[in-house]
């Protein structure tokens, strides 16, 4: 009994430390005439006034520095307007035609303006439309921040 007592204790641990470092947000692309793909577990990082945002795989970031940001209310709220997709040893710029990006970067649920959509502590949503029509959607929350 005691040895079946230590191994669940010790899953139970296992467990804890693996979810620990999950990434817990999601990347859809539409591209034109072609079916939604779907990235989930992305990895988001922001770091130096910089987005990052890595598939499960790490195969894939797509790199956001530069954007228009101001406040609406307790949320950032960003007109990004520079990206690049990192891949494969090679980068190969986005361009992006319109998108806006909410990021709470408090320890609160917050309210989007206009919207029933709260979001969560850390949370960031961003939708954006690149100059070929394809659409990229995240959701999720920001698993490092780095200043």
């Amino acid at each position: 009994m005691r040895q079946f007592c230590a191994l669940v204790f010790l899953a139970i641990m296992v467990l804890v430390c693996a979810s620990a470092g999950f990434a817990h947000g999601t990347l859809t692309v539409q591209k034109v005439n072609q079916p939604t793909q779907t990235y989930p577990n992305v990895r988001i990082v922001v770091a130096h006034k910089t987005l990052r945002v890595t598939s499960a795989d790490g195969k894939g970031t797509l790199v956001f520095d530069k954007a228009a940001c101001s406040y609406a209310g307790e949320l950032q709220m960003c007109l990004p307007y520079d990206c690049t997709l990192v891949q494969g040893g090679g980068s190969s710029p986005i361009n992006i035609q319109k998108g806006t990006l909410y990021a709470n970067l408090t320890d609160q649920d917050q309210p989007l303006s206009n919207s029933s959509i709260r979001l969560p502590p850390r949370g960031i949503l961003f939708s954006l439309t690149t100059k070929i029509g394809t659409i990229l959607n995240l959701t999720g929350v920001i698993d490092e921040v780095n200043k």
